[in-house]
């Protein structure tokens, strides 16, 4: 075991910077953590309209750390991916990827469910653990961390009053838009960053005729729509909606409600049944930030601080959860700090930069005018579809992350 007994400073309590909290403090018994987030610790998340799509690697880690809101998540089972409008066949077959469940052996692929609803119940577990040991664990709501200054032997971290800690996690991101990020981000830090100028119109929708556990992407000329199953209202099937088009030339804004749901049952496949009803949607503004290195000196970034993704693949919640259980094994076992948190970076690189560039990959690829583009991207869907291997090690990448 390592010498453990660090002064550790947890910055940001959403899903990634509570499950880094939460597993250090069960991994490294000797180290004594400080939780800092500007919102007030009763701040009510419900109205947060931001839903969470989970991998199955990550909702049996959260299992195992004993705050899984199983009774609040959607399973998703199978995940239909698809090219819209599917108006030919090859001879590959249609358009379209399915994933199931059970094709791979397992009781689900993911899980759904809103930010609250997921934030609430691992704040709780956080909270009590923090009770029960107050003289190790400390909790810093509303202290809002205005600036990290890096020290000879620690961090000194300054929300309102200036503390040295031996690390600092900062796991707080934001949106793309939102400048609270560069707060904590040293002058000159290099990072990867790319306006997709896309918007991201979110909110949900209710179904008719539609199954339990299915999710839909469908790839259209503006870009993709993804439909995620929800927990039933009412007895009524429901999904949470993420469409994705050009910021310059918005075919989504100037919409009425139920000019929306026409235009959406136009672009979704008929499996995902017909859409009836749908809130309110928010915009969101896509783009790409990521910092080409995860440590400096004894500050380091994961989740959201560390990249932030455009929605195609749904993968950066699962991404940041990876990164903070890395973190903490690495932590676990290790003597000083800096050298620990240089390995936990070379452990991360592979399925970090790997996701980041897929992603990348097709978020861009939205904007290519190139005759036949959809097309292409047509035959690679059917040609993946009559390749069981390499659906299998795509699946295995949805569910656990490239290892």
């Amino acid at each position: 075991m390592g010498n453990t007994a660090w002064q550790i400073a947890v910055v940001g309590a959403g899903p990634v910077g509570l499950v880094l909290a939460l597993h250090a403090a069960r991994l490294l018994p000797q180290a004594s953590l400080t939780l800092f987030d500007a919102r007030p610790a009763d701040r009510d998340l419900s109205a947060d309209p931001r839903t969470l799509a989970l991998s199955l690697g990550s909702v049996q880690f959260l299992q195992r750390l004993g705050a899984w809101p199983e009774a609040a998540a959607e399973p998703i089972t199978e995940v239909h991916v698809s090219q819209a409008p599917p108006t030919w066949g090859s001879a590959f077959g249609e358009p379209e990827v399915r994933l199931r469940a059970s094709e791979f052996g397992v009781p689900l692929l993911g899980a759904v469910l809103g930010y609250g609803a997921l934030v609430a119940p691992l704040q709780r577990a956080w909270e009590a653990a923090a009770a029960a040991e107050p003289q190790r664990l400390r909790t810093r709501f509303g202290a809002p961390v205005a600036a990290l200054k890096p020290l000879p032997d620690g961090v000194e971290v300054d929300a309102g009053i200036a503390e040295r800690f031996d690390l600092a996690v900062v796991a707080e991101g934001g949106l793309f838009t939102e400048p609270a990020r560069e707060t904590l981000v040293p002058k000159g830090r290099p990072a990867f960053r790319h306006d997709y100028r896309q918007t991201a119109w979110v909110g949900s929708v209710t179904l008719e005729g539609a199954a339990r556990g299915m999710a839909f992407e469908c790839f259209t000329r503006h870009g993709p729509v993804a439909l995620l199953p929800l927990p039933s209202l009412a007895g009524q099937p429901r999904a949470a909606l993420v469409w994705c088009v050009p910021a310059g030339d918005d075919p989504v804004r100037e919409l009425s409600d139920a000019q929306r749901l026409a235009v959406l049952n136009t672009v979704v496949p008929p499996a995902a049944g017909r859409l009836v009803g749908i809130t309110p949607l928010q915009p969101f503004a896509l783009g790409l930030h990521a910092e080409r290195t995860l440590a400096q000196g004894r500050t380091v970034r994961i989740g959201n601080a560390a990249q932030t993704l455009h929605p195609v693949a749904g993968q950066g919640l699962n991404l940041g959860l990876r990164d903070a259980i890395e973190l903490v094994t690495v932590l676990r076992w290790a003597q000083d700090i800096e050298p620990a948190l240089r390995r936990a970076e070379w452990a991360r690189a592979t399925d970090r930069w790997a996701t980041i560039l897929s992603t990348d990959f097709l978020a861009r690829s939205f904007t290519w005018k190139l005759p036949g583009a959809a097309t292409a991207r047509g035959l690679g869907l059917a040609a993946l579809q009559a390749a069981p291997p390499l659906k299998g090690w795509l699946a295995r990448r949805m569910m656990f992350g490239l290892r």
